[in-house]
């Protein structure tokens, strides 16, 4: 008796740290498994932030190509128009990136793919643009080159018509003064109430009447036309003998008009033909140095002076 009851003490202590044992491993296996979900929770959320500052650091580079894609697409557009070339392709591609830059404030990792295929394609715009403007640029140089040269050539030609209209006009006032009729051999004579004729210097009492006398020299350029032949007579002291009664009358001579002494029409056929006027005054010539002159149209053809003493 007293055998089994020792034993049965030992038996119950055995028991109890089996049941010890058992509990001390189920808190061992609890606290493992919470460790272990406690560091893939850990793990986790390293990597959904990791992912997450991956994410933003890829739309943040993707948004600064984007806007740096948009200041070069400004500067293409300026570009390409400044050389007339043809901007509404660049003009849309612009107005969809500010639209995206707008819009675009969070994105996803398939939105940033997208956006990211889209920057793509706009460099490769820009790429295309590059190839083009040089294109523009050559052409414009060709144009500025051949602009410049119709210049030169236009300047050069005004030059030569200039020079031909400075050739015919001077051709032209040559042609006018060689065209010019000249009064050669030219006689001035007194006249009396006999008739009788004296040469100067003469009195004024042998002077009646004043004969003039000249021959129209040959002239080849001249055309053969109807001429109106002007004399005049003008003192010592520059007055024109006139007498609207005895035919005397007015002309255009240098821009003015002046008296004249006589006149008559003729008809100027080159074969040096003779002119003769006769101009009775009705008064008597004072003394001194005369001056006959001779014109036609608006220049003068001779001139002679004659002496009354």
């Amino acid at each position: 008796m007293t055998e089994n009851n020792s034993q049965q003490p030992e038996k119950s202590t055995a028991k109890k740290n089996n049941r010890n044992t058992i509990l001390l491993i189920i808190f061992a296996v609890i606290i493992i498994v919470q460790g272990v979900k406690i560091y893939l929770d850990h793990q986790e959320s390293v990597a959904r932030e990791t992912l997450l500052a991956s994410t933003e650091e890829e739309l943040a580079t993707t948004m600064q190509r984007l806007n740096d894609i948009s200041e070069e697409l400004s500067q293409k557009i300026r570009e390409i128009d400044s050389l007339g070339g043809d901007i509404a392709e660049l003009q849309e591609a612009k107005d969809e990136i500010e639209r995206e830059l707008a819009r675009t404030q969070k994105a996803s990792r398939s939105t940033i793919a997208a956006l990211k295929d889209k920057v793509d394609g706009y460099e490769l715009l820009l790429k295309a643009k590059d190839k083009e403007i040089a294109k523009l640029k050559d052409l414009n140089t060709e144009l500025l080159t051949e602009n410049t040269s119709l210049k030169t050539e236009k300047n050069e030609l005004s030059d030569s018509l200039s020079q031909l209209n400075t050739s015919k006009e001077e051709l032209a006032s040559k042609v006018a003064i060689a065209s010019q009729l000249k009064a050669e051999n030219i006689q001035i004579l007194a006249v009396n109430s006999r008739g009788k004729e004296r040469d100067s210097p003469f009195k004024s009492r042998h002077a009646d009447k004043i004969k003039v006398v000249f021959n129209i020299a040959e002239n080849d350029v001249a055309p053969i036309e109807g001429k109106q032949i002007i004399v005049r007579i003008v003192d010592s002291n520059g007055q024109v003998i006139f007498d609207v009664t005895r035919g005397s009358g007015t002309f255009m001579v240098d821009g003015k008009e002046e008296f004249f002494t006589a006149s008559q029409e003729i008809l100027f056929d080159n074969t040096r033909q003779q002119l003769t006027f006769e101009y009775d005054k009705g008064s008597e010539y004072e003394e001194g140095l005369y001056t006959l002159e001779v014109y036609t149209a608006d220049y003068k053809m001779g001139s002679k002076q004659f002496e009354v003493r």
